[in-house]
């Protein structure tokens, strides 16, 4: 048990240091970088590694490893953005379905049901096509059915605790049912709701980067490391750097999250 213990606080610790290492980079080096993230330099198209340019240049010159950071905080902002709305979203809707029930319950399930027919990313080809390829749209479109999994496992927790002695203490002695839901459900119902956002950061991320890669993600001159990936692959015969730099940074921010979720998941069992 002990050995099990350690091997989760292992896990969960090594993803937050990834996770903070990769987000100081991503904030302090497009700010710090003598290079912009948009400049062009056609002297110094598709140069390999070198103390200059320590990912290299893209085809147009400019300098990959500013790219790569700049792209790397835009993912992460899509990815929290998004947690933190579904999240916030999630949990009122299935704090209230699940302590009220009856109408509400149904109204909210229901929807839910209806939203989670189709498939999560046409709402967000759907949405960019509408409102334009960029973050806030990306960030809709996902938030759109994002909740779902929240609203679901809010309400599963609320229908537990609502019964227990503390609660029924409260509510005996007066206090109101939004105090009662702030201060002695959701509170004891936060451990398996922090899990599923954690997860849910990276899935945004994937989201965006796939759509990114494809060509209905970020448009330019806007870089997410999806577009970055996306315009690597053009040339990966002859430059690979391009493509591979971009690749190793979402999969270790990827790897980060995931470490932090399966930590603290298997910490809550």
């Amino acid at each position: 048990m002990e050995r099990k213990k350690r091997a989760e606080q292992k896990k969960f610790w090594t993803g937050c240091v990834l996770l903070v290492l990769v987000v100081l980079l991503a904030v302090f080096i497009p700010i710090v970088s003598p290079y912009s993230y948009s400049g062009q330099d056609a002297k110094a198209a598709n140069l390999g590694v070198s103390m200059a340019h320590w990912f290299g240049t893209d085809k147009f010159g400019r300098d990959i490893f500013t790219r790569v950071w700049y792209g790397a905080r835009l993912s992460l902002s899509i990815g929290l953005g998004s947690a933190l709305l579904s999240g916030i979203t999630g949990t009122l809707l299935g704090a209230a379905a699940g302590y009220f029930g009856g109408i509400i319950d149904q109204l909210v399930m229901r929807t839910a049901d209806v939203v989670d027919a189709i498939p999560s990313l046409l709402y967000v080809i759907l949405i960019t096509l509408v409102l334009g390829s960029n973050a806030g749209s990306i960030l809709l479109g996902i938030c759109i059915c994002g909740w779902i999994e929240t609203a679901r496992i809010v309400r599963g927790e609320v229908l537990r605790l609502k019964t227990s002695e503390y609660c029924q203490a409260a509510r005996l002695l007066g206090a109101s049912s939004g105090r009662i839901i702030r201060h002695h459900i959701l509170p004891n119902a936060a451990g398996p709701l922090i899990v599923n956002l954690t997860y849910f950061i990276p899935k945004a991320i994937f989201t965006e980067a796939f759509l990114s890669f494809v060509g209905v993600g970020i448009a330019a001159p806007e870089a997410s490391l999806g577009t970055l990936i996306s315009e690597g692959r053009l040339q990966m015969r002859l430059y690979p750097w391009q493509m591979l730099f971009p690749v190793l940074i979402l999969c270790l921010l990827l790897v980060a999250l995931n470490l932090i979720g399966t930590g603290l998941e298997e910490g809550q069992t």
